[in-house]
Formats: C-alpha cells, sequence, structure tokens
C-alpha cells in the first residue's frame, strides 16, 4: 500500500480569523480531500507549550518525543552537529541561535530567526568575539554555519528550552529555559548581549537599516547518550531546518517541490513537508498566507486528488497545524470517489 503523509505547519486558520479567511480560500481540490476524507484526528496543545503543534508530532515520527517531557524542545541538537559534519564529544548538546530581540513597551519579544538574514562573514565575527565569554564559563562553542551554532553544558541535562518558532512574536520571560543551569544561562546570554552591543558588525547592519543581533537563543539540548526509537517513514521529502537534522540510515531523504514529485517515487510510506506558511502565519501577514496557500491547492492538494483518483497511490494524509491545533486527515482512493460529498472547507475551522 502507498501511502503519503503531507504536513503543512500553519495551515490551519487561527480560529479568530477562519471565518474570514476561508471565504477567501479557493481551493476545490483541498475542499473535496477534507470533505471526502475516511478519517480525522484533531489534537489540542497547550498555548504555552514550549514547541508548537507540528514540531512535536515531527518529533513523535522521528523518535525525538522522550525528552520532551524533560527538555521542552525537542533534542535534536547532536542529530543536527552532525548534520553540519560536527563529531559531538560525549555531553550535553544544545542548538544556539543568534537572534533580534524586539524591545517592546514593557517587554522583550523574539523575532522571527528568519528574518535576521546573517551572512557567514558576519556570523563568524559574531561568533568569534563571543566565544572567549563561553570558554570563561567552561561552555565549549562550535559554529555550524551561520544561523546555527552548538554548546555544551553538561550540568544543564534537565533545562526547558522552548523552540525559536513557538516564543516567536511573544513576550520572552515565559520561553525562557527553566530549571537546573537557568540563572548560568541568564548571566551567559547577558554577557553575550552586552559584548554585541557595539560590536562593528551591529553599527554596519543597524546603518544598513537591518536588525541588530543583540542576543542568542538556546534550544534542544541533546545528551549524546540519548536513543532514538526508529522512524515511521522510509522516505521523506524535503523536511526543513533541524526536522532534517536526524538522518538515520533507514531514512532516505528526497525533494520533492509537488505533491506529484513525491507520488512519482512510489513511497510506500512516505513524509513531506511544506513550510512555505509558517513565516507569514508568525508575521500575521495573511495576504502573503492566501496566496502561498493558493499555490499549495495547484502544486500539492491537487496532483494528490488526482492520483488518488487515478489510482497512483492508495492514500494522503493531510496534517494541519496552528499554534494550539493539528488535525490529521486521511483520504483514500475509494473515498474521493463519493461524488455525492460535496467539497467543503466547513471541517477546517477550529
Amino acid at each position: 500500500m502507498s501511502h503519503l503523509d503531507i504536513l503543512l505547519p500553519f495551515g490551519l486558520p487561527p480560529a479568530e480569523m477562519a471565518p474570514d479567511l476561508l471565504r477567501e480560500l479557493k481551493t476545490p481540490a483541498l475542499a473535496t480531500l477534507i470533505a471526502r476524507a475516511k478519517s480525522r484526528r484533531d489534537q489540542t496543545f497547550d498555548g504555552f507549550s514550549r514547541a508548537l503543534p507540528h514540531e512535536i508530532w515531527l518529533a513523535r515520527q522521528f523518535g525525538l518525543d522522550r525528552r520532551l517531557p524533560i527538555g521542552g524542545s525537542p533534542p535534536i541538537a547532536t542529530a543536527a552537529m552532525q548534520a553540519a559534519g560536527l563529531t559531538p564529544d560525549p555531553g550535553v548538546w544544545f542548538m544556539l541561535h543568534p537572534a533580534h530581540l524586539h524591545v517592546a513597551r514593557d517587554h522583550l519579544v523574539l523575532t522571527d530567526l528568519r528574518q535576521l538574514a546573517l551572512s557567514e562573514h558576519e556570523s563568524h565575527a559574531l561568533f568569534d568575539a563571543a566565544k572567549p565569554l563561553f570558554e570563561e564559563f567552561d561552555r565549549p562553542l562550535l559554529y555550524g554555519d551561520a544561523r546555527t551554532w552548538f554548546i555544551r553544558a553538561d550540568a544543564w541535562d534537565a533545562l526547558r528550552t522552548s523552540t525559536p518558532d513557538a516564543a516567536c512574536g511573544h513576550n520572552i520571560d515565559i520561553w525562557m529555559p527553566q530549571g537546573d543551569g537557568e540563572r548560568d544561562w541568564r548571566r551567559l546570554q547577558n554577557e553575550v548581549q552586552m559584548l554585541w552591543h557595539s560590536h562593528a558588525v551591529n553599527a554596519e547592519r543597524e546603518a544598513r537599516g537591518l536588525q541588530t543581533v543583540n542576543s542568542v537563543w538556546l534550544w534542544g539540548g541533546t545528551p549524546t547518550t540519548m536513543d532514538s526509537a526508529p522512524p515511521r517513514y522510509r522516505e521523506v521529502f524535503n523536511l526543513p531546518g533541524w526536522a532534517g537534522a536526524p538522518r538515520q540510515p533507514a531514512i532516505l531523504q528526497k525533494h520533492a517541490a509537488t505533491a506529484s514529485d513525491a507520488i512519482a517515487t512510489s513511497p510506500e510510506h512516505g513524509l513531506a513537508v511544506v513550510d512555505t506558511l509558517i513565516e507569514p502565519a508568525l508575521a500575521g501577514d495573511w495576504s502573503v498566507w492566501l496566496d502561498r496557500f493558493h499555490t499549495l491547492e495547484s502544486d500539492w492538494f491537487s496532483p494528490a486528488l488526482e492520483a488518488l483518483k487515478a489510482g497512483k497511490i492508495d492514500a494522503v494524509s493531510l496534517i494541519f497545524s496552528h499554534g494550539t491545533h493539528l488535525s490529521e486527515s486521511s483520504s483514500g482512493k475509494q473515498s474521493v470517489r463519493k461524488f455525492w460529498i460535496k467539497p467543503s472547507l466547513s471541517k477546517f475551522i477550529r
């Protein structure tokens, strides 16, 4: 049996926006898949969870959810290091991102890391400036790429951290690391912030009208001794960012621009991640969200529906999410032929 799961983070419109957004959506293929789904499952998540629903879902699929109750965010640091060509020494490693904190009226807000547009040259300069501070705190720091560094902190094994997207756009106070080591982390973070305040990189960025790099974000703590459960999938497509880090031999990672590309590989049980809606949703840019959603209709929903009707694949599951909810609906080649069920997005409102 051939089955393709398609994960669409922030594909669910938020409840307060849903009626207006759904009126603007022209997605007949999606409406057919939703209305004629043979099964549907919904999950609600805590609005203060340290990882977003789709991040928790992904962690579960790749056997990385055992430490979520301990560390809060998916334990992905060591896999990300290996994907970056680094070999982690034994211990507990965290992801570390250069970041911009926006000063609101009475609090600080983490901005979307995708918008930072930090070059390798800038990142290396900031890394080189900060590294001696981390060494003073006995916290080894390694460079991955312009957006991602790694810090070893064995004593912080139980520190609860938040993913950047979960914290994005919020008052960071409740999303900051909590538990053993939080005071040490805040001291180190403050030292970095003061060091970078007058750094030449930030002076140059400010002169060009770019966001300054005024902080760092810590998450993804992983002990090198951690075992992960076997993944659910044999073929995966378009895994973005940290989700693409677990390079287990059993997983074949591929790229698919459309559902047709993924289905053409005849996946026994494949997963495709389409993350184009995350950035406009986090920014509240719903006109861009609508435009990209209509592109999903032509590139993913319509080809998936036609493949089901033609028997090129046996089942397609669509997994949509927003900040507190995840909805999974599965359609089969028989269910989509139920012509007496009118296409509708009414089940799309949560």
